[in-house]
């Protein structure tokens, strides 16, 4: 019963040590001429489909690809390789 109340003491001040230590976050600053481009725009509605593609279609293509045989059939290498 002790340690669990030394051990909550003990968590709760490193949790308010790391609130109270983080510095508040800042946004960019609007800029309504960079804002209203229309490639900006295009960019507003094509990111989140980006997005749904990398994690839907190119993360579990690259999960099958990095297992035998197909990665000996597509020469994958994973992120380190040996003669570099």
């Amino acid at each position: 019963m002790k340690t669990s109340l030394r051990r909550l003491a003990a968590s709760w001040m490193v949790a308010s040590a790391l609130l109270l230590s983080a510095l508040p976050a800042a946004a960019d600053e609007y800029d309504p001429r960079r804002a209203g481009h229309p490639l900006r725009i295009l960019a507003y509605v094509l990111h989140p489909v980006g997005v749904a593609f990398d994690y839907l279609v190119f993360r579990p293509a690259h999960w099958v690809g990095h297992h035998e045989p197909l990665r000996t059939i597509f020469g994958h290498r994973g992120e380190r390789y040996e003669d570099h």
